[in-house]
């Protein structure tokens, strides 16, 4: 009977680690092959979405409360500025931040100097599924680079080559002459009044909805410095000079 007893005990025990190998392995399953182990970019936080302001600044849940991100390194033209009024491809920017806020996960990336403006808005480069906003919005010609205070510097230079490239295709901002200026966008050249679009026109995407004058004294009661080529009240009868600035003072 001893020995019965005794090969009954073995074959518990090896019921027994048996099982237990089985738990482990299925531990190691769980753990291991069914948690996702896709790379993460070092710096990059999750955070929430609350919605999308403009074209260069989101809404978000921070640390427990909402609070205003403004893009690093960017500037996309104004939609509803209590001064500068909307602007061409305001719009445009803006909704296509919306469409990236839309499409993916959000996460953002602080750089070594100041995490807040004057404003208290943080200062972030912005990330749907780890491609770089601010380079998306660039490339598109939807925006510039400005509002480069280093140290936040860390992307500007490929920032700045994007840029270039969209000013070489011609597209977004950059077919409208002398728009983007480092001083911000010339409205005063561009304004738009009331709701029409800021697209320009498919035949001749450098001018926008013409605005006609009888005269350059008509004008210059509007404009008083003239326009340039470009502007949507630019007539070629009225640059006496070729030189590409309608009604410029004498």
């Amino acid at each position: 009977m001893a020995h019965r007893t005794k090969k009954s005990g073995k074959t518990k025990g090896s019921l027994s680690a048996i099982l237990v190998a089985i738990l482990l392995a299925g531990a190691y399953y769980f753990l291991f092959d069914e948690q996702d182990t896709t790379p993460t970019r070092d710096g990059l936080i999750p955070v929430e979405l609350v919605k999308t302001i403009d074209g260069d600044t989101i809404k978000i849940m921070y640390e427990g409360k909402e609070t205003n991100v403004r893009y690093l390194l960017i500037d996309t033209p104004e939609t509803n500025h209590p001064r500068l009024g909307k602007q061409p491809f305001g719009e445009e920017a803006k909704r296509r931040n919306q469409e990236l806020m839309n499409s993916g996960k959000l996460e953002i990336e602080f750089d070594i100097g100041q995490k807040y403006d004057k404003y208290d808005r943080l200062l972030a480069y912005i990330y749907i599924d780890g491609e770089s906003v601010q380079e998306k919005l660039l490339s598109e010609g939807l925006a510039r680079v400005a509002y480069v205070y280093p140290p936040n510097t860390r992307h500007v230079d490929e920032y700045e080559k994007i840029q270039n490239e969209a000013k070489k295709k011609g597209i977004g901002i950059w077919t409208l002459e002398d728009y983007a200026t480092d001083r911000g966008f010339d409205s005063d050249t561009y304004p738009i009044k009331g709701n029409s679009t800021s697209k320009p026109s498919t035949k001749n995407p450098t001018k926008q909805p013409s605005e006609k004058f009888a005269n350059c004294t008509e004008l210059r009661k509007v404009y008083p410095n003239g326009v340039k080529k470009g502007h949507a009240a630019y007539s070629e009868q009225m640059d006496g000079d070729k030189d590409g600035v309608a009604c410029e003072p004498r």
